[in-house]
């Protein structure tokens, strides 16, 4: 157990610590793409940081070879949105808090494109309330919708690349890691420090999980429990510390930009496999997560739709998630 513990923190520590090399070398992969600012996290990061849960999700619908192995794949498919959602949003609110004297920032607002993230809040919801109603129902070419799903997640690509916005004067990028004395680095390093960091990420990421399953079996908990509840919080991590990163920089529009960006992929393309190769029909607690996360994401809406908002507005959010565990703890308790 002791073993246990080490791996668990020090995987947490190792995921961090890849995680200031990946968002350092994806904004210098943005300028030298000469993206928009707020596509480098909606595309660049988010696309970066998503791929190891997709990728676990694709194992598991794919080459699952029992129905509860599939069920994993469908369970991270609705998991990993809830997380974003919720806990997500909660730790940049957090982080802006506790980090606002040192930012110079005692209003405590978040300076994002609120109108753009409103609007990403109805394209996401509009996709959502789609994808949870199909769990509802059973047809015979519910199959062939998840074709719609990745036709809807190169739309919103196509419109963030095509949107272009600058960096705010504040927001300095500071000198990649890899070369920090050179002003203008070569592509080949941007992409060796990012595409590294990843990777490292990836493989801390699926130690991390693997070490939370085993506390898990150690402490007894229901398997469907570790799965639904702390599983997702484990492989949305990157997206977390990039987002508790990026705030701590002061940029708080990119931290956003990859949580929005990183919430359609896994709207979208988990969304799609677990379509391709599943029933994908929804039990009781599988529902409630589409609720909540639902709840959330209208909360989340009406926020940005205000034009204003505080860091303190986003920790109410956080507490969604603690009304899922509960329910779900609950009801494998009952069962």
């Amino acid at each position: 157990m002791l073993l246990t513990l080490c791996l668990f923190l020090g995987s947490a520590g190792v995921i961090y610590l890849a995680c200031e090399y990946f968002v350092n070398g994806v904004e210098w992969f943005g300028r030298k793409l000469d993206l928009g600012a707020t596509a480098t996290g909606t595309v660049l990061a988010a696309f970066g940081t998503a791929l190891p849960e997709s990728a676990v999700t694709f194992v598991a619908v794919m080459f699952g070879k029992t129905p509860a192995a599939r069920d994993i794949g469908v369970g991270a498919a609705l998991g990993g949105p809830l997380v974003l959602a919720t806990i997500a949003y909660a730790v940049v609110g957090i982080a802006l808090w506790f980090n606002s004297r040192r930012l110079k920032r005692p209003d405590r607002v978040i300076r994002v494109d609120h109108r753009r993230l409103a609007h990403d809040q109805s394209w996401f919801l509009a996709i959502f309330v789609v994808k949870v109603g199909l769990g509802l129902v059973a047809f015979a070419i519910k199959p062939w919708l998840g074709v719609l799903f990745l036709a809807a997640y190169a739309m919103y690509v196509w419109r963030e690349m095509r949107n272009s916005d600058s960096v705010p004067e504040e927001e300095i990028l500071e000198p990649l890691k890899l070369r920090p004395r050179q002003a203008d680095p070569a592509l080949r390093w941007v992409m060796t420090q990012a595409i590294a960091a990843l990777v490292v990420i990836a493989a801390a990421s699926r130690l991390f999980v693997s070490q939370l399953e085993a506390i898990g079996i150690a402490f007894a908990l229901p398997p469907h429990l570790v799965a639904l509840v702390l599983s997702p919080v484990a492989t949305e991590l990157p997206e977390t510390i990039n987002a508790l990163i990026w705030v701590r920089q002061g940029k708080e529009r990119l931290a956003l930009a990859n949580i929005s960006g990183a919430m359609m992929i896994q709207a979208t393309i988990p969304s799609s496999l677990a379509l391709f190769a599943t029933p994908w029909l929804f039990d009781a607690p599988l529902i409630a997560a589409g609720v909540v996360t639902a709840i959330a994401i209208v909360y989340l809406w009406w926020l940005f739709h205000r034009g204003r908002v505080d860091a303190c507005w986003l920790l109410p959010v956080g507490l969604l998630y603690g009304v899922f565990a509960t329910y779900v703890a609950w009801h494998f308790a009952g069962s």
